[in-house]
């Protein structure tokens, strides 16, 4: 499989261009080369397995195991350490103030919810006082 590994070395676009040619020359076989993409995984978009194949270079993925399973911080060094230090605190910035915003809404949401209960408890007590008042009967009359 000469060609794959040729195809392979230039990249996506030249997966897309040959698929491309092949629709122009012969609609299966662009159809083909489509299918072959989507099944040996060259098209990264499917199956949700991230940006592809040729995103991470061969030394990240050795270095990871599988870069699939990637956790937030395990992302390849840059070789900068200033900058690697800088998106480190970001990112534990980030996600302070995500959890932040998180317990915020969660407050709301309960004082919301405590809002229209109130609400429900007090039209509960109005009709009920009216519906004892109904119960009643009408007022007595005096004699006379």
């Amino acid at each position: 499989m000469e060609l794959v590994e040729r195809l392979d070395g230039y990249g996506k676009s030249a997966w897309i261009t040959a698929m491309v040619l092949g629709f122009v020359v012969f609609w299966p076989i662009g159809l083909g080369i489509l299918g072959y993409m989507m099944w040996s995984g060259r098209m990264g978009c499917w199956k949700f397995r991230g940006p592809g194949r040729w995103h991470f270079s061969a030394a990240d993925k050795g270095r990871s195991g599988n870069h699939r399973h990637r956790g937030r911080h395990d992302s390849p060094a840059t070789g900068n350490t200033a900058f690697n230090e800088y998106r480190e605190e970001t990112l534990r910035r980030l996600e302070d103030e995500q959890s932040q915003f998180e317990d915020f809404l969660d407050n709301l949401r309960h004082a919301k919810d405590k809002a229209e209960f109130d609400q429900f408890m007090a039209n509960q007590g109005s009709r009920g006082a009216k519906a004892t008042d109904a119960a009643d009967g009408p007022a007595p009359r005096p004699a006379g």
